[in-house]
Parts: C-alpha cells; structure tokens; sequence
C-alpha cells in the first residue's frame, strides 16, 4: 500500500493536485488518502518514475534509507548531548536497529523515525545546549535551529501515529525550556534565534493544521473512524512485550515464538522488545555516566513514563493522554510509543559507553564489542516477497473499475497495479475501511447479478475485473463463468481472466 501512496502522491502533485487527498482508490469516497498516515514527506520520490516497477523500487531504496537516517538522527543527537564517538554510534544502532522495529517492517511511516532524532539533534545545537555542558550562548547557532523545525514539519508530513506524540514532545521542550529561561533571571537571548524559533514554530504549526484538516474531514463522514477505548485495549501490549521480538528478529525471532503466542491478536504491535544489550548498558549507565546524577534520574523517568504510556490500556497514563490530548484518540496503537523508551535508553547506554571510553582508551576493542553486540542483535530476518504482476485484463479495462476478489489485503496489490495510470476504483485497503465499502464488498460476492451490477452502474464503475486464480475457492468464484444475459453488460476472456463491461453511466461525485 505505502509503494502505491509514494507513488500517488508524487503523481497528484505533478498532475492532479486538487486531488491529492481524494485518491484514484477507494472510489467514490473522498479524502482517502488521509484513511492511514499519508507519507506525504515522501512526495519527491514518487515524482521519479512511473508504474509498479518503480513504486516498488523506490518503495526498496526509501525503506534502506529510513533506517540510515534512523541511525544518523540517534547519533547526531547523542553527539551533540555530550558523548564520545563509537557512544554515539552505539546510539545510532540501538535507535535504527531495535528488534521491535522489525514487526513494522511493513509500516514504513513506523520505521520512518529518523527525522525525530535529527530535529533534535539540531534543534539542541542550534540553541547552544547539551546535556554535558549546558546552555553555552556562544554555541548558539539559529540557522541550525530553524533547520530543526523544519525536520519536524517534515517528520510531521509522513504521518500522525508518531507525528502526534512527537509534536507534543516538542511542545513540552519548549516550555521547559521558557520555564528555566524564566528561573534563571530571564538572560538575553539572540534575537535571530528567537526569530528564527517564532518561524519554526509557525511553520510546524501550519503543517499540523493542513495535515490535519483531510484526517478531520474523515472523522466528521465517518464517526466511526474515531478509535474507541475499547478498540485501543485490542492493540495495547502487556509489561512483558518489551521482552518479546518479532519473528523478523534473526537472533530472538524463532526462540521468542510461544512468547509471541502469548501476547493474543495482532502480537506485531505488542512485540517492544528494545534490545537486551540496549537494556545492560542502559541499566549501567544509570550508575556509570558521564551525564550528572539529575539527568539520569530524569531520563530514567522519561522512559519509565514512556513504558507506561506504550502499554495503551495496561497502563495508568495512556487514557489522560488520551482524554486530555488532541489526536492521541486518533491512534489505535499505543505500543509505537516504545521508540520513545528506545532513544531515552540509548541516550543512557551513551552515557556509559563514553565514561568507559575514558577508562579503556588503551583498549578501545571494548567499545568495538560494544557497538557490535548492538548490531548482532539487530540483525533482521525479513522476507522478500515479490509482488504479483498486473494481469493483462486489468489493462484492457476502461473508466472507474473494480478488481475481484476484494479484500483489505489483496486491494493493496490492486493499488500498486494502479500505479500505471492511476485510474479510478473501488479497490482500496487501508488503516480504516468505511463501512460502504465493505457493504460492496459482500454486494459483490454476488456479482454480476442484477443488484451488483445496478450498485455499480449507480457508481458509474465502467470495468469489472475478475482474476481467476484469486477468484477459486472465494465467494467470486462465480463471477468467472456466470451469464450476463439481461444485465447490460459485455463478458471477454483476457489471458485466464475475465473482464466485464457495463454500459457507460454518470460517474457518482466524490462529494
């Protein structure tokens, strides 16, 4: 799906930007794109090449490029906190590498956390601050800070389910930050700085209301789109998740099995395991540190806070959050909060992997064992399947369509086929499936008898494609050898397959 959403809005962009948010899937509803997080920050790929062959070739080189920024964010950030080197990169590792990572690994705007750490990372040096030395007004750098912003209207565009959490992290620095300003006797502060900061702050700020506006609309034509408390707890881990990996986990996958067993339905968002090694040096470092003994407790309290909000409904902080916070209702999936738990306990293992290297710089090796305990740990075991090609029937149709079988699944294979092109159809899968569609879906188990054929004549669908190797075995059996006779339509084997025309109609508006 996401290969087909890179694609999409890249295409939107270059043609059809009115239409970025009302997609060519889901038809004819509207404001589709906003149905899961839009990986809207990923636009300049899809303007590069055309077609499934490219949407799954970019789709490859943004997925390596997600967890190469993952690594450098951690590690400018640590760096820029105060520790050494070969700390920073243990940093780097545990943030991009996490075995929990790997049960998203079909969740790109999950494993897109990168832009996170390296907003900080400049936002920190562009303020003069760090946890080693403090604030230092002759380190103030206001063109790193408003490049800092900027990261994080960026990291903001790819989605909310982790862009939300991190705006309110931003928010709470920033009044933290005015609250000691205002301790310490209110000093002078760089009027570029602060200028710059006033830009940053709007600019977020007007990102977050244009992202926000197609996920409203949703919201207000479909109500049911909000996730209840209820459905919250159905994806809310245990205590014991953050000692689980997910099958992808080359080192844990195969041994934490009857682990993930116990975790009940959809485990991947209740598998958080942050990494053992993470653990132990993160446990050390809260005795052995170069950061002060105040700045451990608060980092150990922000990823004891962390833990406790990750747990969803299992925990006694989520539902204030939920309450009390605008949009955090809007995630269905507490448990991605762990990336949180994770960059805290790896700015704590950098603590103690720096005041280490201060002991053991005539044996650096330690560090070298260090830093490569973390990537053996990271190691995935991830699958390469290869995406079914489009058959030739879904080329020869014309006008709005649809493909069956229809289901959430398989209609993400239909998205990517309709990258070439981009034409208008039912087909759809996403975080959320309005309630229309799943009533065609059943409508057209059926099909083509006269109740399906005049719902889709009411849609204006043209082209009804029928793939038979799906279709065996499923309710759409059917629709592969069924008469037409009576109903306005035309029947053609193409290749195996089966394509049905229906007579030209009005299509319905979106709106």
């Amino acid at each position: 799906m996401q290969a087909w959403q890179i694609a999409w809005v890249g295409y939107a962009l270059l043609h059809d930007v009115s239409n970025l948010w009302h997609t060519n899937g889901f038809y004819p509803q509207p404001y589709t794109l906003a149905y899961s997080d839009s990986n809207l920050g990923y636009a300049l790929f899809g303007m590069i090449g055309s077609g499934p062959e490219a949407a799954v070739g970019r789709y490859n080189l943004i997925y390596i490029f997600a967890f190469a920024l993952a690594s450098i964010g951690a590690y400018a950030l640590v760096r820029q906190l105060g520790a050494g080197r070969i700390a920073a990169a243990v940093a780097g590792a545990t943030f991009a590498y996490a075995p929990w990572r790997y049960a998203h690994e079909g969740h790109l705007q999950i494993l897109s956390t990168g832009g996170i750490a390296l907003s900080l990372a400049m936002l920190a040096r562009g303020h003069g601050w760090s946890l080693r030395d403090g604030y230092r007004p002759d380190r103030v750098r206001p063109g790193w800070a408003l490049a800092g912003w900027a990261v994080a209207a960026w990291q903001l565009t790819l989605g909310f389910g982790i862009g939300v959490p991190f705006v309110y992290v931003l928010v709470f620095g920033a009044l933290s930050a005015v609250v000691v300003w205002w301790r310490r006797g209110r000093p002078a502060i760089s009027r570029r700085l602060l200028s710059f900061d006033l830009i940053g702050l709007g600019g977020l700020g007007a990102v977050a209301v244009a992202m926000a506006y197609p996920y409203l609309q949703v919201l207000t034509l479909h109500p049911d789109a909000r996730r209840s408390w209820e459905y919250v707890a159905l994806y809310s881990p245990p205590l014991s998740g953050f000692a689980v990996a997910p099958q992808s986990s080359l080192l844990w996958g195969e041994l934490h099995e009857p682990a993930r067993k116990m975790l009940g339905d959809s485990a991947n968002e209740k598998e958080l395991l942050c990494g053992l090694v993470l653990y132990g040096l993160a446990t050390a470092g809260l005795f052995i540190s170069v950061w002060t003994v105040r700045q451990r407790m608060l980092l150990l309290l922000g990823t004891v806070a962390s833990v406790l909000l990750a747990l969803g409904t299992n925990g006694p902080l989520y539902l204030f959050a939920y309450l009390l916070l605008p949009g955090i209702d809007g995630s269905r999936t507490p448990g991605r909060l762990v990336l949180w738990t994770t960059l805290l306990l790896a700015v704590l293992a950098a603590g103690f992997v720096t005041a280490v290297a201060r002991y053991r710089m005539r044996r650096p090796i330690v560090l070298w064992v260090l830093l490569a305990a973390v990537l053996i740990e990271g190691l995935p075991n991830i699958d390469h399947p290869r995406v079914p090609a489009a058959p030739a029937a879904f080329a020869a149709a014309s006008g709005p369509r649809v493909v069956l079988p229809s289901d959430p699944l398989t209609d993400q294979n239909v998205l990517l086929w309709s990258t070439a092109g981009f034409p208008t159809m039912l087909n759809g899968g996403s975080g959320f499936e309005p309630p229309d569609q799943q009533a065609t879906r059943e409508l057209l188990q059926h099909f083509p008898d006269e109740a399906s054929v005049n719902k889709l004549r009411s849609l204006g669908v043209r082209s009804v494609v029928v793939v038979r190797d799906r279709a065996i075995g499923t309710p759409f059996e059917g629709a592969l050898d069924a008469p037409v006779e009576g109903l306005g339509l035309t029947r053609q084997e193409v290749g195996p397959d089966v394509l049905y025309t229906i007579a030209a109609t009005e299509p319905q508006p979106r709106w």
